[in-house]
């Protein structure tokens, strides 16, 4: 069982078959890592926060919950959660995102950027990413007036997320690229497919 380490800043791709377990892991302590997955068999069926957000009818999903596909499908199912905090309303970080919310004159690619050149080889269009299940991140949402703000993710380090796979899936994970979602500190992330 390999443990492979995604770069700060970064991102990749790979094929999980169903029954498969993926744990993504921040070994340093709070690093947000987005996750999108697609059917690998058809990758028009995608990880759908809108659906997953219905039948679960909450925003904060951990362990036991399933995460499903824009066709209602499950695709993964949280089996074990060292966190518990985790956020599902956010899009991919992107340049721009950079640009809009922080002023960037020259923005980096970002997560979105990242995703997108992973999963290039697996014939998914940057167009068909969808909202990223982002792991260990934290947003709060203000339960009066409806605000979100992104705060330090409450992973210390070593902290992991186990994920069963459903169907045959292409994954993508980053290290994720935005300051403020990381305490303004860029990390790796780690995973293994076991």
């Amino acid at each position: 069982m390999t443990t492979r380490t995604i770069p700060p800043q970064s991102g990749t791709a790979f094929t999980l078959k169903a029954g498969q377990r993926l744990t993504v892991i921040d070994p340093e302590g709070q690093q947000v890592s987005d996750l999108v997955a697609f059917n690998a068999e058809d990758t028009d069926e995608w990880l759908s926060s809108g659906r997953t957000l219905d039948y679960a009818s909450k925003f904060l999903l951990s362990t036991g919950d399933i995460l499903y596909s824009n066709r209602s499908s499950p695709m993964l199912t949280i089996e074990r959660d060292d966190v518990g905090r985790h956020d599902f309303l956010l899009a991919p970080c992107s340049k721009e995102m950079f640009a809009k919310l922080y002023g960037h004159t020259e923005p980096h690619r970002g997560c979105f950027g990242n995703l997108a050149a992973a999963l290039e080889p697996f014939g998914v269009a940057p167009d068909r990413i969808p909202t990223a299940f982002n792991v260990f991140m934290n947003v709060q949402v203000n339960g009066t007036n409806g605000q979100l703000s992104v705060e330090p993710p409450l992973s210390k380090a070593g902290d992991s997320t186990v994920f069963l796979a459903e169907m045959d899936l292409v994954v993508a994970l980053t290290a994720c690229s935005a300051g403020q979602s990381n305490n303004f500190r860029f990390k790796p992330i780690q995973y293994r497919v076991e």
